[in-house]
């Protein structure tokens, strides 16, 4: 019983922490330019990007915008 006492107490712990970073504002976790964007199937380049790979994105968008539109 002590360990799940002790285990619960760790969790509420770790509950409230994030809890109260959300409160407090912080930013919201962003990606960076590789997984899905690689090929195509996520939102937006913004993170850690170097400024090649956010040329690459960039030029990605565009040809699936203008994909989309015609």
């Amino acid at each position: 019983m002590s360990i799940f006492i002790a285990t619960f107490i760790i969790i509420a712990i770790a509950v409230i922490g994030m809890a109260i970073g959300v409160l407090l504002g912080r930013p919201a976790i962003k990606g960076s330019c590789g997984g899905l964007n690689q090929v195509g199937l996520a939102g937006s380049c913004s993170g850690a990007c170097s400024s090649e790979e956010k040329e690459i994105c960039d030029k990605r968008k565009a040809d699936l915008d203008k994909k989309n539109n015609d």
